[in-house]
């Protein structure tokens, strides 16, 4: 029976074909992908006639097409559905393929050919192709010495198989520590849904009679708000804050260390400082002093308007606030001052009509897209579904896949993947999935998503039609291959749609009555959006600028205790404020340690720097039209990498982007 990888799929946008996918056709498929792109690559560099652009850097962007294709779905897999099998296939393949990337980049055959190709008459993308390919074999180290070299691939191999051990030790203990409780009464607060979901979970985990919360990513958990018990809310802020500190086989602080001293040396390998500075080197931020000036202009009024909403709660609560407090009283100040109740919207929010006459409801006033539900399709998982997007006039677009329920062989949190990549070269359209971490409700009852989950479902989307509206020529600049620092940026604009009147008033409603969510409730929602942004604040930029500790460590140092380098960088920063912790700490930081945002967490409120100028822009111009998300998309949607992303910014909004919407968003325009 042949490899399902070997060739491309023939099934509709050249969806994988998952049915035929076994866990064992995934090691075999990687190697031989390995060893196609290698003679490939072998190939460009026999070529008897001078470097050019069409036998040298289009060769290479023709080349390893077999590796990409499992390598697309493999890594979904690994987050979405890690089973034993793939976690050691994983561990296997994941050095190798470091060692691999290591033998094309450091190549110096290779190099010398990528650096004869001039860009005279060239188009401007295929131009910008030829000088990435360039920085990309510099930034590689393919002008080191033999012997750095050879010290450069053990740090990468080394750093590989670390990454892979952090995101899959990270994976048990968040499983290991979920927390337990045996009475109902210490889940009061929680609706009946919940606790029954609880105890499902708890049945599923062997311990009938028994309920269980799982954890997700973040430190706060969804529970903390609604859970009346403030002993169970401490125990499940402990069991969050834990995990990967704790003494047993799991931990994962060591790891972090050890990543962090690491990328450390091979920075200043490369002729950097530190991690942070070349990590930061390619991004649209034009400097580490850059970040740390936003950051830091940022911080001081965060936490002041953070001790500021502490006073409040205190004020409810009569007792000082802890950490596992906040997210419960901050609830109760919102329903007196607001009278919002976050908890008593879920009804209006099944998870059906959230995406049909929400999610999909304004991507088709905005850009004209239809959804159709392929139900001849197959995905990875059987909670999986799969829907043909369409454009306007009924021309294909591409496929998107949705996996929104948690399950103990997915990573927390949530993101966008895809499994084809748009490229005019390759003849491809994309496909792409987005992945969520829903409780699975009790079997029969609907999907009911918090207030929190829907704008994820917003976001989300928003990385989707980052990738399904890519248009460009070149595999490499398709879709969200962009800076990290610019990523966000497309998802976090998507989330305005979440409470434009025309979408809420269409996809809000209660799910039994079918009553829309009553108007004077949505316009206290919007004037509520400031209440609780000094926490916001300052427990993401708590963990953006630990972040940023943990990579501008200079080249020699050993972090001992990693728990005492983060007090003492938190204090450092200006963000030590016990009540309010970072959003991630290292033993749960599975943005920076194993997925690629290493010194690039301060990504999310860079890119709000634009996403906040760029809602301006559509309240100034008229809103969900169709003229609008036209321009959007062919401005900058559809650009992906293939042309500067900050003048793919100031070509949709006529200038710079401007940091004043930010500081109005989030209450610190007047403390900045």
């Amino acid at each position: 029976m042949s490899n399902p990888f070997q060739n491309p799929s023939t099934l509709p946008y050249q969806l994988p074909p998952f049915a035929q996918i076994r866990e064992e056709d995934f090691l075999p498929a990687f190697e031989t992908g390995i060893r196609e792109h290698l003679a490939e690559i072998e190939a460009i560099i026999a070529e008897p006639a001078p470097a050019s652009f069409d036998n040298t850097i289009v060769a290479m962007e023709r080349a390893g097409q077999a590796l990409r294709r499992v390598a697309l779905v493999f890594f979904n897999n690994s987050s979405a559905h890690s089973t034993e099998g793939i976690q050691a296939v994983e561990t296997e393949i994941a050095p190798r393929l470091a060692a691999h990337e290591d033998n094309i980049y450091l190549n110096a055959a290779l190099f010398e050919r990528v650096n004869a190709v001039g860009t005279t008459g060239l188009d401007a993308e295929s131009a910008r192709l030829a000088e990435e390919y360039r920085q990309r074999f510099v930034r590689a180290g393919a002008q080191l010495d033999d012997a750095a070299q050879q010290r450069l691939r053990e740090l990468n191999g080394e750093l590989s198989r670390l990454s892979t051990e952090f995101g899959q030790r990270l994976l048990r203990d968040t499983n290991a520590s979920a927390l337990f409780v045996d009475d109902a009464s210490e889940l009061d607060g929680l609706s009946a849904d919940d606790i029954a979901s609880a105890a499902d979970a708890a049945e599923a985990a062997g311990h009938s009679g028994r309920y269980l919360l799982t954890l997700i990513l973040p430190t706060s958990q969804p529970a903390m708000e609604s859970l009346t018990n403030r002993e169970t809310r401490r125990r499940l802020h402990e069991a969050s804050v834990n995990r990967g500190s704790r003494d047993n086989a799991d931990n994962t602080v060591g790891v972090a260390a050890d990543m962090a001293a690491l990328r450390a040396e091979r920075a200043a390998l490369l002729g950097f400082t530190n991690h942070a500075e070349l990590a930061t080197d390619d991004q649209t931020a034009p400097s580490l002093d850059a970040i740390h000036d936003m950051l830091e202009r940022l911080a001081k009024p965060a936490v002041r308007n953070a001790r500021a909403e502490a006073e409040q709660l205190e004020e409810v609560a009569g007792h000082p606030i802890e950490a596992w407090d906040w997210s419960f009283y901050s609830e109760k100040v919102r329903s007196e001052r607001y009278n919002v109740d976050l908890a008593a919207l879920r009804p209006y929010f099944e998870l059906d009509r959230v995406l049909n006459e929400g999610v999909f409801f304004a991507a088709n006033r905005l850009y004209g897209l239809t959804f159709h539900e392929r139900d001849d399709l197959e995905g990875y998982h059987p909670e999986v579904r799969i829907w043909e997007v369409r454009e306007e006039d009924g021309s294909e677009l591409g496929l998107f896949l949705g996996d929104y329920y948690t399950r103990d062989t997915k990573n927390g949190g949530a993101w966008m993947n895809s499994f084809v990549e748009q490229s005019r070269l390759a003849g491809t359209r994309a496909v792409v999935v987005n992945n969520l971490n829903v409780s699975r409700p009790p079997a029969g009852e609907p999907t009911l998503l918090t207030f929190d989950e829907v704008r994820t479902t917003f976001h989300e989307f928003g990385h989707a039609l980052h990738g399904l509206f890519s248009d460009v020529t070149y595999p490499l600049f398709s879709g969200t291959s962009v800076p990290r620092d610019f990523v966000e940026y497309p998802s976090q604009v998507n989330e305005m749609w979440m409470l434009w009147p025309e979408v809420v008033n269409n996809y809000a409603r209660h799910h039994q009555t079918g009553e829309p969510l009553p108007r004077e409730m949505i316009d206290k929602l919007v004037a509520a959006r400031q209440w609780g942004e000094g926490f916001a604040t300052t427990e993401y930029l708590g963990a953006a600028l630990l972040d940023l500790a943990w990579h501008e460590l200079p080249p020699g140092t050993t972090v001992e205790d990693p728990l005492a380098f983060e007090k003492q960088a938190l204090h450092d920063a200006g963000v030590d404020y016990a009540p309010v912790p970072p959003r991630y700490r290292a033993g749960y930081f599975k943005h920076i340690f194993a997925g690629g945002y290493s010194a690039a967490y301060y990504a999310y409120i860079w890119s709000e720097v634009l996403d906040a100028d760029s809602v301006e822009w559509f309240k100034e111009s008229g809103g969900l039209t169709r003229k609008n998300g036209e321009h959007f998309r062919k401005e900058l949607l559809s650009r992906g990498y293939s042309v500067d992303p900050l003048d793919a910014f100031a070509s949709f909004r006529g200038r710079a982007a401007s940091i004043d919407p930010l500081l109005e968003r989030r209450g610190l325009a007047e403390q900045a």
